[in-house]
Parts: C-alpha cells; sequence; structure tokens
C-alpha cells in the first residue's frame, strides 16, 4: 500500500461507480466482499478487483475478522475522508485526506485476537 496516491488513479478510481460506491459505503462501517456484492449488486469478482485497486493506492485497508467457529473473513474499510481538485496557474492539482484507524495497544489487539478465536 502506497502512502502517495497516483493523481491520475485516483480521479480514474473515484470516476467509477463501483469503486465509489465501495468506498462511500465502507465509510459507514467495515464490509466484507459478500456484503459490498450484495450493497452494488455486481458480481464479487468486480468488487475483488477494484479493492484491489483502491488497496493499491492506500484507500482502502484490510482486516481479518476471525469466526468463533475457525473461519476468517476480511473486512474492507475506507481511509479516504476527503479529497479536493484545483485548477490553478494552468495546473491541476489533486489532494486528499486519509482517514486514520484508531490507535489500539498490543494488548488490546492481544485480547481482540484471543476473543475472536
Amino acid at each position: 500500500m502506497t502512502e502517495d496516491c497516483d493523481e491520475q488513479e485516483l480521479l480514474s478510481l473515484l470516476d467509477d461507480d463501483y469503486a465509489r460506491a465501495i468506498l462511500v459505503a465502507t465509510s459507514a462501517e467495515p464490509m466484507s466482499a459478500t456484503q459490498l456484492s450484495d450493497h452494488c449488486d455486481v458480481a464479487p469478482s468486480t468488487i475483488y478487483r477494484r479493492i484491489d485497486r483502491l488497496k493499491e493506492q492506500g484507500l482502502v485497508r484490510e482486516e481479518t475478522q476471525y469466526d468463533p467457529d475457525g473461519h476468517h473473513r476480511s473486512l474492507y474499510e475506507s481511509r479516504l475522508a476527503e479529497v479536493s481538485v484545483a485548477f490553478e496557474d494552468g495546473e491541476l492539482e489533486v489532494a486528499f485526506e486519509r482517514r486514520e484507524p484508531p490507535e489500539e495497544d498490543v494488548a488490546d489487539r492481544f485480547t481482540r485476537l484471543m476473543e475472536d478465536l
């Protein structure tokens, strides 16, 4: 995951209906690919392709959730908080602000991991 999002790729992603829908839905709450597929009414393969592009640009983060029955699934959460586009002095400037995940100390993470198991 890169911390420097490519301007052209960001604009391309924001022009994509499914990528925008994923960013909007996961800004409210983390969602699995299956939930996103249902939400967007599109095949899971389309969701995974968009998620891969969004992850490459650092716009979504993936977290693994463990179920008590031993299974696990990935949840995706938007990291994009704000985008601004400016046309100034003959140049295009794109700026974005990331939403940072809350700090979690090692003890809390271990406790959550053990509870999930």
